[in-house]
């Protein structure tokens, strides 16, 4: 049993710490600002201005119309010549990455309905071969309506129209952030557990501690509680900027982000404070809170590649990795709205990871000073 005085005690003792602490402070509340800003405006999926050589080989009024898209198209920095040749040594240098060729036939082809546009990608760099493909049929789709060739050409064909769901606009900053608010949670209740409890055992106050008549469940758990607190004003923080600052959408309820972000934290905090114990180390314990922690949660959780392209063996590896189930819950509360079937089965998952984490802390921790 719990005696409510003594975890009070300690509780207090905790939260003076933190507020005597600027480091504390520092890790709970600027770092999130920092991260969440850089992972916002540097790490993106889209690409912008990708530079594009476009060759004409005959002008018309069709091409020049076509061309003036693809100009002001936000996605393309274009280059125009009536030679492909001119722009082989661009492409090798790799000062494009496309040449997008218009056939002299292209004014008759409008008329026979049988267009045949050249793409020629860089694939040095799969991912923006992929978005100039993905790209100009975006601009060619949006061309053909502005000319009118659209309703023509689908009396002969399929008329086929893509709908996104779930991410309308396709911008990758929509399910990275919520994503980012998942890494930086990580990387806060780790690593601000596993420095605090491990500068204790490095200035002594962890023997004062050990020598009350307290118990390994007070002390983990006045230990825990305080730094639970730290890391909801964090999250708080961080969903304020990321809704306001960001204009990133949010479906799902409040009161789910604050259970499922609850339990996250378990898993999380308990994580630090089992490195703090093992290690009594400032600086081996920051460490291990960075490889331990951190980049599993970064490389893999689903924040940044996809899990199912991942070999098999390392799939199963992310099953013990906590990020990866809260993740997946952020992205589906942001973008989707309350999906139990989702949200539910990641929920248990963490729980029972926090537990396992949690008993073993218990089953190591030991009131005695060797």
């Amino acid at each position: 049993m719990i005696n409510l005085r003594r975890f009070n005690a300690l509780f207090f003792k905790e939260t003076l710490q933190i507020i005597r602490d600027p480091s504390s402070i520092l890790i709970a509340v600027v770092l999130p600002l920092i991260l969440l800003f850089l992972m916002g405006y540097a790490i993106s999926l889209d690409s912008k201005n990708i530079p594009v050589g476009i060759v004409v080989e005959q002008s018309s009024k069709y091409t020049q119309s076509l061309v003036n898209s693809f100009r002001s198209s936000p996605s393309f920095n274009v280059k125009v010549s009536q030679n492909r040749r001119d722009f082989k040594e661009a492409i090798q240098k790799g000062e494009i990455r496309s040449i997008i060729v218009i056939p002299s036939t292209f004014a008759k082809d409008l008329a026979t309905n049988d267009i045949k546009i050249q793409i020629i990608a860089d694939g040095t760099e799969p991912n923006i071969a992929g978005y100039v493909q993905k790209y100009s049929q975006e601009v060619w789709q949006n061309w053909l309506e502005q000319e009118g060739f659209d309703k023509k050409m689908t009396q002969t064909g399929v008329d086929v129209r893509s709908r996104y769901w779930f991410n309308a606009p396709l911008y990758s900053r929509y399910f990275l952030l919520p994503g980012a608010i998942a890494i930086i949670l990580t990387l806060i209740g780790t690593l601000l557990t596993a420095l605090v409890v491990a500068r204790e055992w490095e200035r002594g106050t962890m023997e004062a501690i050990m020598s009350t008549p307290i118990t390994i469940i007070e002390l983990l758990m006045g230990k825990l509680l305080p730094y639970f607190v730290l890391g909801m004003i964090a999250l708080g923080i961080c969903v304020f900027i990321t809704l306001t600052w960001f204009g990133i959408p949010f479906l799902g309820s409040y009161w789910l982000l604050f259970l499922t972000s609850s339990v996250y934290l378990f898993p999380a905090l308990s994580l630090g404070l089992l490195i703090s114990t093992l290690a009594k180390n400032q600086f081996v314990a920051a460490q291990a809170a960075l490889i331990v922690g951190f980049l599993p949660a970064l490389l893999l959780s689903g924040f940044l590649f996809q899990i199912s392209s991942m070999p098999w063996w390392l799939q199963y590896i992310t099953h013990i990795i906590p990020a990866r189930y809260f993740v997946s819950i952020l992205q589906t509360l942001f973008l989707t709205g309350d999906i139990y079937d989702v949200i539910v089965p990641n929920l248990v998952a963490m729980f029972v990871l926090g537990f396992i984490i949690f008993t073993v802390i218990l089953k190591i921790t030991r009131k005695r000073l060797d």
